[in-house]
């Protein structure tokens, strides 16, 4: 398993964003999504990475700095091929040590709350985050779960 960082010109890194958008668009209303697109991506204050087994995509996520202390995960998705692998997991440790290596104190993310959520809220928890409320520009939403870890 193999994590770069990726500047989001492949044809496989887009359809895999394709893929997590179309998901999180059938399962919760537009004003509820809050995954980005490919463009947004791009901005200078995100860093993404993808996960590679040779040269086959199995996952991707990413970091946006929210200010100089605190930054928020984005875009967490593993191929459906590569579920159950430990490749979220090896990512979610990564993005870890970037943050504290870029001296943030707190990560958060802003998740769903429906069922299909379940097994990334158990990764997210089972690695030190824990519920807090909104953070950043959220607002208080039945369909988002706000989680957070200071380092």
């Amino acid at each position: 398993m193999h994590i770069k960082i990726d500047d989001l010109t492949g044809s496989e890194v887009a359809e895999l964003l394709e893929e997590h958008l179309r998901s999180m668009a059938s399962l919760s209303p537009p004003e509820s999504t809050h995954a980005l697109n490919l463009e947004e991506l791009r901005k200078p204050n995100i860093t993404f990475w993808s996960v590679w087994d040779q040269d086959e995509l199995m996952g991707c996520g990413a970091l946006k700095e929210l200010d100089g202390q605190h930054a928020e995960i984005k875009s967490m998705r593993t191929s459906t091929r590569h579920l159950r692998k430990g490749v979220a997991k090896r990512l979610l440790e990564h993005m870890l040590e970037e943050a504290k290596r870029r001296g943030y104190v707190r990560l958060s993310l802003e998740t769903g709350s429906m069922e299909a959520f379940e097994p990334a809220k158990r990764l997210y928890a089972g690695l030190g985050f824990i519920e807090c409320g909104p953070f950043a520009n959220y607002v208080e939403d039945p369909y988002s779960v706000f989680m957070t870890k200071e380092l």
